[in-house]
């Protein structure tokens, strides 16, 4: 299990999105070299599903 799969600010996003910590686990995820990793390295269709759901 990767570590972005278990993240604590990704569960505090998922809980609600409008959160502090939400919003910066949000922020983070568009520069962070560790999530890139990770989307790359899931099965096509996971992968699809986590880019539309956290994407803009």
């Amino acid at each position: 299990m990767n570590r972005c799969e278990k993240c604590g600010f990704k569960a505090r996003y998922d809980k609600n999105p409008r959160s502090i910590l939400g919003r910066i686990w949000k922020w983070h995820i568009g520069w962070c070299p560790g999530w890139k990793s990770y989307i790359r390295a899931l099965p096509d269709e996971e992968r699809k599903k986590l880019v539309n759901k956290y994407s803009s």
